[in-house]
């Protein structure tokens, strides 16, 4: 009876006692760090953005508000025939067709120059990870050494060899030369990021027969996403936007769209049109952008995983 009347007793303080929180405190969202950091987030985008923002607002106005107005204002009637313009008609030197024939100049060199270069770079990277060869580091030192070497110094020599080759003059220049500088970066990304893989699949695949094609296609491939998404956007970006290649090998009626879109800026016949300009500019730049915006989280990924083994 006294043990009930005791339990009975203790009830009220039980239930009366405030049992204290454990664990660490929720931290508050807006803290001093996170205030630096988004504040220079936001600056540093819109620094990169400002300019963007001005060629596509000055590429919708007509010529008269670009003059008399401010670049920096909305239009006031927005209007795409300088953008029209720009891919039909703009005058590239004599010629007058825009710049779409650059576009597809453009692409039948990105195209064949990027998966050529991919692919010989896998494999080279394949193999001077998993298929060690003697010379094998001398080799890959000498591709290392080719990625430093600036192209205006290998300019004249390109040009006797391509026209020993008889291509001078021609997409086909072009696309060997891309392809050629591109594998020195691609293949030391390719070695690195195939040395952080598991060597366990490799020697298991070896054991049960697997020959080096293989397991090159079945086992390395499927395991490479990220690192073919960075390789496939530093090959577009690079060969796209590059000019001096194309100026010097394409060819007059071969130029792809970066040259032509100088020839329309710094057209000296009559006054600048200036919505043509920035309209010609965004044409020219929406390919690259397109590609960083589509596998933009890929590229971190491949990124950190092919560039921190060495």
């Amino acid at each position: 009876m006294s043990q009930t009347a005791t339990m009975a007793g203790s009830t009220p303080a039980t239930a009366g006692t405030v049992v204290e929180a454990r664990g660490p405190k929720p931290k508050p969202f807006f803290t001093p760090r996170k205030i630096i950091i988004y504040s220079v987030l936001v600056f540093f985008s819109l620094y990169y953005l400002f300019p963007l923002y001005v060629m596509v607002m000055t590429s919708l106005k007509t010529m008269p508000e670009i003059r008399f107005g401010n670049i920096f204002a909305l239009p006031q009637a927005p209007t795409f025939d300088a953008w029209i313009k720009a891919w039909t008609s703009a005058c590239t030197g004599l010629n007058c067709q825009g710049l779409s024939p650059g576009f597809w100049n453009s692409v039948k060199i990105t195209i064949p120059s990027t998966i050529v270069s991919i692919f010989i770079a896998a494999v080279n990277g394949y193999a001077l990870v998993n298929w060690r060869f003697r010379g094998s580091e001398i080799f890959f030192a000498i591709l290392i050494f080719g990625s430093f070497i600036p192209y205006q110094v290998m300019l004249y020599p390109l040009v006797m060899i391509t026209r020993e080759m008889g291509i001078f003059g021609s997409l086909q220049a072009v696309i060997l030369i891309h392809t050629v500088f591109g594998m020195p970066i691609l293949t030391l990304l390719f070695r690195n990021y195939f040395a952080s893989l598991p060597q366990e699949l490799f020697k298991a695949a070896r054991v049960d027969g697997a020959g080096f094609w293989r397991i090159f296609f079945e086992i390395m491939l499927p395991m490479s996403l990220p690192i073919f998404v960075v390789a496939l956007i530093l090959q577009v970006t690079g060969i796209w936007n590059d000019f001096l290649f194309g100026v010097v090998f394409a060819g007059t009626q071969n130029y792809p769209m970066t040259v032509q879109l100088n020839n329309i800026v710094n057209s000296v016949q009559g006054t600048p049109d200036y919505s043509v300009n920035m309209a010609a500019t965004v044409l020219t730049g929406l390919v690259p952008l397109t590609v960083y915006f589509v596998s933009g989280k890929w590229f971190v990924r491949g990124v950190a995983a092919g560039a921190v083994k060495g």
